[in-house]
């Protein structure tokens, strides 16, 4: 399966939030209205159970709730919907899929249906030698051709470059800003006892992200996230030469983890946070399999995120459900962000980006 050319649309100042949306949507319409029709899970879950007389309570506390704390995010969806010429609908759909699939009625078709919907690898070090965050972007095979990057400059002057999933805010997997600070996500797997209905979405919190002004202000925002559902977040800031793991649930629990010298390798099940969750048999693997290869240079690093021997479980996916839609090695000495597409041992790079102001 070979996924098209990364695009990257470089967009503003736009005069407000639903015309930044608007053009992203106008520009990326295709992709948008090609990733819908082929996501199984929006056809055959989500947007049977919004035609429900039950999903009307939880779908408009979601959206109240998140209109109500990021009204420029609410309307730069509202943009991107009109600009692609999807119902909103749909969209919100899919950017509250974490916060809604756990309360679908339970089946046959569904009782698992999200267990495999995404996962990602992360590798992370700051010693004398190195300070770099190296991560897999891991998701549905739907996925694939169906990401952009958008780089986009606000009124206010500040700059972020993100990995977007078509129809989403940007970004629910990595991105930068002009003031150094950067980071990548994990998905985690808290139990249903531990998510809250009707709180703040992970893509709202992430886009909210992307205007931090150092790692200090990303930890305040997402402190204050009042988050549904559990996430782990990578903060990377490359002026202080700093990544910090954090990891939260509903309630606002977080827990703060700053990387060192020792590598620090996240997949996706919690490691210091103490929440219940679900045994993710595939990142448990992924976990056992990151401990036992080296970890010394830029290259093991690359090495690790490319490495297929566990045929079932294995770190670089390439199918039949998961997909590796592309690697990202943040190097804080650098100040630079590159992607690769392709696995990383291969050392290939498509994107660089400079992170220096």
């Amino acid at each position: 399966m070979e996924a098209k050319k990364l695009e990257m649309f470089e967009v503003g100042p736009c005069e407000n939030a639903y015309h930044l949306g608007f053009l992203i949507g106008q520009r990326f319409s295709n992709q948008i209205q090609s990733r819908l029709a082929s996501d199984l899970i929006l056809q055959h879950q989500l947007l049977p159970f919004a035609r429900t007389p039950k999903s009307k309570p939880l779908i408009e506390s979601l959206s109240d709730a998140n209109r109500k704390k990021f009204p420029r995010f609410w309307d730069e969806l509202l943009g991107t919907a009109d600009g692609s010429g999807i119902p909103i609908l749909n969209l919100i759909l899919l950017n509250f899929r974490k916060e809604i699939i756990p309360f679908l009625p339970k089946t046959p078709i569904n009782s698992n249906g999200d267990a495999t919907d995404d996962d990602c690898s992360d590798v992370l070090v700051v010693s004398d030698s190195m300070a770099i965050a190296a991560h897999n972007e891991d998701a549905n095979v739907a996925l694939v051709g169906h990401t952009y990057l958008i780089r986009a400059t606000l009124l206010n002057g500040l700059c972020f470059t993100a990995y977007t999933y078509a129809g989403e805010l940007p970004s629910c997997a990595f991105g930068f800003n002009n003031h150094g600070l950067a980071f990548t996500l994990n998905s985690v797997p808290p139990s249903e006892d531990e998510i809250v209905a009707g709180g703040i979405g992970r893509n709202f919190i992430s886009r909210d992200l992307l205007e931090a002004t150092s790692i200090d202000d990303a930890l305040t925002r997402i402190h204050s996230s009042e988050a549904c559902v559990g996430h782990s977040y990578n903060l990377i800031d490359s002026r202080t030469r700093r990544v910090l793991n954090v990891e939260t649930a509903s309630r606002n629990r977080v827990s703060v983890h700053e990387v060192g010298a020792t590598p620090f390798f996240h997949a996706n099940m919690y490691l210091h946070l103490k929440v219940q969750q679900v045994d993710d048999e595939n990142s448990m693997s992924r976990q056992k399999r990151a401990a036992s290869l080296p970890k010394r240079s830029k290259n093991d690093f690359l090495s690790l995120l490319g490495d297929m021997e566990d045929a079932k479980y294995p770190i670089y996916m390439t199918g039949p459900m998961l997909y590796t839609l592309c690697t990202t090695v943040i190097d804080l000495d650098e100040h630079t962000l590159s992607i690769m597409e392709g696995n990383p041992k291969k050392g290939e790079v498509s994107h660089v980006f400079s992170m220096s102001l």
